[in-house]
């Protein structure tokens, strides 16, 4: 016996592959433009949350600057204080109130931040100590050493709050 296999022939014409043709054509050049669009939005995107992450960080760094500005007027308000206690130490160092008065200012000033330049017998150091007075070098004092503290000067982190002023032996 025969097996009959039945066979279907398309038929295709010159015609039919023309039309078709060009809308591949179309359809290649929409998906390029497609493409070329999402990456040009994806650009954008990126652009924009890289700003908005700049402007995050600046504001952020703003508002502590700010802080810290306000931090530093409201500690040099304090300074006349110290100054205040330390004359007072001076004149009556056995003075238990003024004593705990200090301690406990001390105590303030270094929970915030806020050190003492130290200046006796240390070189002139122009962004911490303010020469007031020059006197002529001993064999005790070399050179453009601070050999007296007329009034001491303070800092607030890596800041200066207040100059020392000092006399040095020029």
């Amino acid at each position: 016996m025969e097996d009959k296999k039945e066979v279907k022939v398309e038929t295709v014409s010159v015609k039919d592959a023309e039309k078709q043709e060009p809308e591949k054509a179309v359809a290649k050049d929409e998906t390029a433009e497609l493409a070329a669009q999402i990456a040009d939005l994806n650009d954008k995107y990126l652009r924009t949350a890289a700003e908005l992450e700049n402007t995050r960080r600046r504001a952020a760094i703003d508002a502590e600057a700010r802080a810290r500005m306000r931090a530093m007027s409201v500690a040099e308000k304090f300074l006349p204080v110290m100054d205040a206690l330390d004359a007072a130490l001076k004149h009556t160092p056995d003075d238990e109130g003024i004593l705990a008065m200090a301690r406990s200012i001390h105590a303030a000033f270094d929970e915030v931040g806020i050190t003492k330049i130290e200046s006796l017998g240390k070189v002139l150091n122009p962004a911490l100590h303010n020469a007031i007075q020059v006197v002529p070098a001993t064999d005790k004092n070399a050179p453009n050493t601070i050999v007296e503290e007329m009034q001491p000067g303070y800092m607030f982190g890596d800041n200066v709050l207040r100059a020392a002023m000092v006399v040095v032996a020029k």
